[in-house]
């Protein structure tokens, strides 16, 4: 359980944990797994960069198994394992502990992006004073960060997960609700995500 609560909003954060032939599975098809797992470690360290100097109380969700003395220091990061058969339902029980705890506004964001910033990370926190969700397109048709104030549960079930249709999906479980949609960011899942972006070039010589 979530406890001493330092600020009414919380920021999720959902990790795969860094091992070889599991990390960035499909991106390896290209690039091999030694390398794959090398640039999820370098997207790690970003998130962890990113989400440090958001004003926030944070928590990590380990795919697997909670770690300990890694880059995500427990005097900042709450840590917890993910729970549920899919993606829907980790990231529900994820948000309910954490409106369970008291937080009055709640984002997650995964591992997998090279170029989000703490500011867009904040700006949806803002979002939600007049807004019910928030949700940070990814270009691939789904999300790189969902927001609300108060749980909608829907919006977790009944998802093709991993595939196109997720965020127009969502979009339709929360038809009555307001919605506020940042800017459009593309995560890192398969070689055409890093072919031609700078900070991956590194890897591909």
């Amino acid at each position: 359980m979530i406890k001493n609560l330092k600020s009414k909003n919380l920021l999720l954060i959902f990790t795969r944990n860094p091992e070889l032939g599991k990390a960035k599975t499909r991106l390896a098809k290209t690039v091999g797994d030694e390398t794959a797992l090398e640039i999820y470690k370098l997207l790690l360290e970003k998130t962890c960069n990113v989400s440090a100097k958001v004003t926030a109380d944070k928590a990590v969700y380990y795919s697997v198994k909670v770690r300990y003395e890694d880059i995500w220091d427990e005097n900042s990061y709450q840590k917890h394992q993910q729970v549920g058969e899919d993606l829907g339902i980790r990231m529900l029980h994820a948000f309910k502990n954490g409106f369970d705890a008291g937080y009055q506004k709640v984002l997650i964001i995964g591992s997998d992006l090279c170029d989000l910033t703490s500011e867009i990370i904040e700006s949806a926190f803002v979002e939600l004073d007049t807004n019910d969700v928030v949700i940070g397109p990814a270009e691939d048709g789904g999300y790189y960060l969902l927001g609300m104030n108060s749980l909608h549960t829907a919006i977790f079930k009944n998802k093709d997960w991993g595939t196109s249709s997720v965020r127009k999906d969502t979009l339709a479980d929360l038809k009555d609700k307001k919605v506020h949609l940042l800017q459009e960011l593309n995560d890192v899942d398969v070689f055409e995500d890093i072919e031609h972006h700078p900070a991956f070039q590194q890897f591909l010589k």
